[in-house]
């Protein structure tokens, strides 16, 4: 199952569904409020958006997956495999959110004040005009995304998806950064194969992020995609597909069983410091 990000859809994934479905049955659906899905009143949190997708395996009668997210969709995937363990075959994380505050200012600046209005004016911009000019701004953005992000932008036209956009987005950041951080809970996914794979030049979550996930948790499977930004799905499948390929290859699905979690569970809980710690959910 493939989880696109913040202010993306379904085709996100474009190059690699084909791929993937020769040897797999692939599933990307559009989260609540993005692409065609349409956008329900209440909750627009990771929890919820967990909740939509596991609710989407039942009515397909998919009793488990192998979840891939990128981006938001990667704080996703955790909060899924936090959620429903036993529905967690693997996950992939491609330029995953929810493992340091660190964020690009250009999606801190969606919190703020008429950031509605601000974004409603950016999406009528012309898709061959933002392209032209957000090169020119590296430090925001790498050359490589400018596409990928005009085509987000392209899709906040509609007044719907952009609501759903800026209330997503305030789940999840504020104008420091990223509120949430899965760091505290991953000793929850031993035994659980992870591929965390990123950019080297992403601009939007700092590649440090990753890299210290890999340096932390050696039982994580790795994808360093050189010269690659925030977008490595879309401007470098060729060498993110084979990567993803080669993990499912050598992995086997992940096993739920409730004594096994207990012993997880309360391991974590015993390494936990006094002060109090917020729950993946919450964060």
């Amino acid at each position: 199952m493939l989880v696109h990000g913040l202010g993306g859809d379904r085709h996100t994934w474009r190059h690699l569904i084909g791929t993937l479905a020769r040897s797999h049955t692939v599933i990307a659906p559009d989260l609540p409020g993005h692409g065609d899905s349409a956008a329900p009143a209440g909750d627009y949190s990771l929890g919820a958006h967990a909740t939509a997708l596991r609710d989407l395996l039942v009515s397909l009668g998919v009793t488990s997956a192998t979840i891939v997210g990128h981006s938001l969709g990667g704080g996703i995937a955790l909060q899924f495999a936090y959620q429903f363990p036993e529905r967690t075959d693997r996950l992939v994380l491609i330029s995953s959110g929810g493992l340091g505050p660190q964020l690009t200012p250009a999606l801190r600046a969606a919190t703020l004040p008429a950031a509605e209005t601000v974004v409603a004016a950016l999406a009528r911009i012309p898709s061959f005009l933002t392209r032209r000019v957000l090169p020119t701004m590296p430090a925001l953005i790498a050359r490589q995304d400018a596409q990928s992000v005009a085509d987000s932008l392209r899709g906040l036209s509609d007044a719907r998806r952009r609501r759903t956009f800026i209330r997503t987005a305030r789940t999840v950041i504020d104008w420091r950064g990223q509120t949430v951080s899965a760091i505290q809970h991953l000793n929850l996914l031993a035994g659980l194969p992870v591929l965390v794979a990123w950019g080297s030049d992403d601009k939007t979550i700092p590649p440090r992020h990753h890299k210290a996930i890999a340096a932390a948790k050696p039982a994580f499977h790795t994808a360093e995609i050189a010269d690659a930004g925030h977008y490595p799905h879309e401007t470098a499948p060729d060498r993110l597909v084979p990567a993803i390929q080669a993990f499912l290859r050598t992995t086997r699905p992940f096993r739920y069983s409730e004594a096994s979690w207990r012993a997880v569970v309360d391991a974590a809980g015993s390494e936990r410091p006094k002060r109090p710690l917020p729950n993946l959910k919450a964060a």
